[in-house]
């Protein structure tokens, strides 16, 4: 496998398991030294399989011939204390960072509840908390960082929620504001060569994705359970191939479809599959690269 993440640093947020896990252990396997950030710390800490531990540790073991590497930090990211001593670690440790990839987010228990908005607790709002709060005080940290070097990536890891109804008012709210957040910090972060970018993602083959399709498939809409899914490494390859290209910065500030960013770059997933995008059925991204468009309404 090319490293040509060698000697670059990235932040993957919410990696004990699911898509920042799938992320974090392709960017090692790149080159990159990959801190692991989550909650999970000890096994049967949750109801699903995995730890930033054992994450941490598979990066390292996938970057034995690239040199990339994971590192563990334990962070809840609606601790913004945490979040500020992980930050404080990766500049102490490294001296740089250039990539963050947001992907932590508290999905709700109610999540495939269908009863109305106002029918459900006050406690949904933790999506607003670690979803979408948790990307900009992760985002603030970092860009400190990447703008001093005048070089990085920010990746915000969104969904078709910005545009069809998903799961509830909230979900989607938040999913929305996730690509608000990209597009503006691309706007303030052009002068500084970083990049910021949201990408949707389709159904992925997470460990609660496959719990829900195993236990509750018949509370999900057909528009999600007839996706074709991906595994966890797919949006990581694109991630990467986001890294490594020189010229990044012109796709700032946009919201891609993962699946057609695939295509762009000739990516398919782990076992040679072509993901398809979702854009017919379940819409099309509102945001293009500020390169682009007049951003400013001048």
């Amino acid at each position: 496998m090319m490293a040509e993440l060698s000697g670059k640093v990235a932040v993957v947020t919410g990696a004990s398991r699911g898509i920042g896990r799938g992320i974090a252990l392709v960017l090692a396997e790149r080159g990159a030294t990959v801190y692991v950030t989550g909650r999970s710390v000890k096994p049967g800490d949750y109801y699903l399989p995995g730890t930033v531990g054992e994450t941490a540790a598979q990066c390292t073991e996938r970057g034995r011939d690239s040199g990339g590497r994971g590192i563990a930090v334990a962070c809840d990211h609606g601790d913004d204390a945490a979040v500020a001593a992980l930050f404080a670690q990766v500049e102490r440790e490294q001296g740089r960072l250039d990539i963050l990839v947001n992907n932590a987010f508290q999905l709700s228990d109610n999540l495939l509840d269908s009863s109305p908005f106002w029918e459900k607790p006050l406690s949904e709002m933790q999506m607003w908390e670690v979803g979408v709060k948790s990307n900009y005080v992760a985002a603030w940290h970092a860009a400190k960082l990447m703008a001093a070097q005048k070089s990085g990536l920010i990746v915000a890891i969104c969904g078709y929620a910005g545009y069809s109804y998903t799961y509830g008012t909230v979900f989607g709210t938040a999913k929305s504001a996730v690509d608000r957040m990209a597009r503006d910090m691309a706007i303030e972060l052009q002068p500084y060569n970083v990049a910021s970018i949201s990408l949707w993602q389709g159904l992925t083959l997470t460990e609660k994705a496959e719990y829900n399709l195993s236990k509750m498939a018949d509370k999900m809409t057909d528009t999600i359970t007839s996706m074709v899914g991906s595994t966890v490494e797919h949006p990581g390859r694109v991630i990467a191939a986001l890294a490594a290209d020189p010229e990044v910065m012109k796709r700032s500030g946009a919201t891609y479809i993962t699946a057609e960013l695939a295509d762009e770059y000739g990516i398919t997933d782990v076992d040679g599959t072509r993901i398809p995008s979702n854009r017919a059925r379940r819409g099309a991204p509102l945001w293009q690269p500020i390169s682009e468009v007049d951003y400013r309404g001048k």
